[in-house]
């Protein structure tokens, strides 16, 4: 669900800015010659910049995803109750069916959200989350598919493929959020110009990856059709479609309880735009799966 690609955007902007302010201070991978900029240098340095910052973030996607949670990761050679042993074993078979040989961590995190999520730098190296409210609002079967659909996500290697991707939009925003910079620092005076230039870095890197983001939400909505697929696969279509199902109907009575709440201000809380979402609509979700 959206928690994945939440904190890899995230932790992708908080990294990349840091690493872009540490190269401008300490004046690395100079790109501006004779008043100018070399393109060929700008490209390269945004490139070094770009990659290294998505691969970061992938690296510490699993750390990131735990302590901003508050999950608590299951022991599975310890005591655990019914619930949580519930949980991993679901968690564990569905990866020996997917033919991933180390075991993802397993964890519950405190929230009424309906909610699960699954992160990690590579399939021997994942964690799948599943939130309280999730295991209060859904049946066994329902769980049991979600459980299959983040699974299915990390056989899938969604995870690394989407940090490739991410590296080519970070090495496009450090490029043109470089270039936007230099020349708005040639509209103001000489002494004013290196600040301006390093402030406008950091505003335009940043607007830049927000419009970016739309390119790995795109990629994010195309993946998750296979992701219901790969979890058909693992539980079975009914169960697939029946936690899509559990899902829709949960959405669609907190949906309710929100526009009865904000009735008397005329808002319509039940749409949201579609560039900005991380998930295709269940309805579209549900017939691909039916007629798969």
């Amino acid at each position: 669900m959206a928690k994945r690609i939440f904190f890899f955007i995230l932790t992708n902007v908080l990294v990349l800015t840091t690493i872009s302010i540490i190269f401008m201070v300490t004046g690395a991978g100079s790109y501006i010659e004779d008043g100018g900029i070399n393109f060929g240098a700008l490209l390269i340095f945004s490139a070094i910049i770009g990659f290294t910052g998505s691969f970061i973030s992938l690296l510490m996607s699993r750390w990131m995803a735990k302590k901003m949670m508050n999950v608590k990761v299951i022991d599975p050679d310890g005591p655990m109750n019914s619930q949580e042993r519930q949980i991993v074993d679901m968690v564990h078979r569905m990866s020996r069916a997917a033919g991933i040989t180390k075991m993802p961590e397993v964890g519950i995190y405190h929230s009424p959200e309906v909610n699960a999520f699954a992160t990690g730098p590579s399939k021997n190296r994942s964690l799948v989350a599943v939130s309280s409210g999730l295991l209060q609002e859904m049946d066994d079967a329902a769980v049991e598919g979600v459980i299959a659909h983040e699974v299915a996500h990390i056989a899938n290697g969604d995870m690394v493929t989407m940090t490739l991707l991410q590296g080519v939009v970070n090495t496009f925003v450090v490029f043109l959020a470089r270039i936007a910079a230099f020349i708005a620092s040639r509209f103001v005076k000489e002494e004013m110009a290196p600040i301006v230039h390093f402030i406008a870095i950091i505003v335009f890197q940043i607007a830049f990856s927000i419009l970016g983001s739309i390119v790995v939400f795109a990629f994010s909505r195309y993946r998750e059709f296979h992701a219901d697929r790969g979890g058909a696969d693992l539980a079975g279509k009914d169960k697939m479609v029946h936690a899509l199902r559990s899902l829709q109907a949960y959405t669609n009575r907190v949906t309710e309880e929100k526009d009865t709440a904000i009735a008397s201000l005329k808002i319509n809380g039940k749409r949201k735009s579609s560039l900005f979402s991380t998930h295709p609509d269940l309805n579209e979700r549900i017939r691909r799966l039916e007629a798969k």
